[in-house]
């Protein structure tokens, strides 16, 4: 009880700005991240990207539906039940991640809470780093849920999510991986995305194929526990190979010569528009 009313009085003070600003609603309302340009060819298959973050923003319909099954069912079970904590990992985040100091002892973060880790990562302020930081993704937490619905909150997510690679977003994660759009990955396929969350080169299926296999099939049975799939769907899934059709648009594109043409006559165009402007 003593270490509750401590964590509040704690929380308390996270939120009146003693360690650094805390994004406000409006703020966050606001927030954009940064998306790579697109080349595409007159058939629409797309030849190369312009980048600082290699990221494509997707829209909630664009998500297959067991892409969400697997997200949900893997990094948070109660995900529609909670308004952004869950309450039940908190209690063990703050007996053992924060008062005790325990790193392997899981974080127990909300998908909400770690949107908002993804969306301003984390500073530090020394030994107070973990507490600090989770102290602030549990407000914004809060806030996001607030402000976003459950699927708008979904969809931010695997928009920021890293992937490993420099990848951002599950678009990009799909087309590195699999050489295809988001809205065309399978089951399995949704399930080695979801699982290169846990730990993103540990489980890269191009340099750790086996670790990735692993990995899916363990969102699989995540999916069967929760209700998702049925044990035949589930088993029958966990016995197909990994097939990967890995593609690097940065380093074997079909047309880099031609990109870089692209690149400067872009650069001319938006001078122009810069100067007219």
């Amino acid at each position: 009880l003593l270490a509750l009313l401590l964590f509040g009085l704690f929380l308390g003070f996270v939120h009146l700005g003693v360690f650094g600003h805390v994004f406000t609603k409006k703020e966050l309302k606001e927030f954009k991240n940064e998306t790579a340009s697109l080349v595409v060819s007159d058939q629409g298959k797309l030849i190369g990207k312009f980048f600082a973050d290699n990221r494509t923003n997707v829209d909630f319909e664009q998500l297959p539906e067991d892409l969400i099954n697997a997200l949900v069912a893997t990094e948070d079970a109660r995900y529609f039940e909670h308004e952004g904590v869950d309450s039940r990992s908190l209690l063990r985040v703050l007996v053992k991640s924060i008062i005790l100091q325990q790193k392997s002892a899981g974080g127990g973060s909300t998908i909400t809470q770690q949107l908002a880790k993804n969306m301003f990562g984390r500073k530090r302020y020394g030994f107070m780093s973990m507490p600090v930081n989770k102290s602030k993704e549990i407000i914004l937490a809060y806030r996001l849920e607030e402000i976003y619905s459950k699927e708008d909150i979904l969809t931010l997510y695997l928009n920021t999510v890293p992937f490993g690679e420099n990848v951002l977003g599950i678009q990009a994660a799909a087309h590195r991986f699999f050489n295809k759009g988001v809205e065309q990955l399978k089951i399995e396929e949704s399930a080695v995305l979801i699982g290169l969350l846990k730990a993103n080169t540990y489980y890269n299926p191009r340099l750790y194929p086996n670790h990735a296999l692993s990995r899916r099939n363990v969102v699989l049975e995540q999916m069967e526990r929760y209700g998702y799939l049925t044990s035949e769907k589930s088993d029958r899934l966990q016995g197909l190979p990994l097939k990967l059709d890995y593609a690097n648009l940065e380093s074997e594109g079909p047309a880099n010569y031609y990109l870089v043409q692209i690149r400067k006559e872009a650069s001319e165009i938006l001078k122009a528009f810069n100067r007219r402007s």
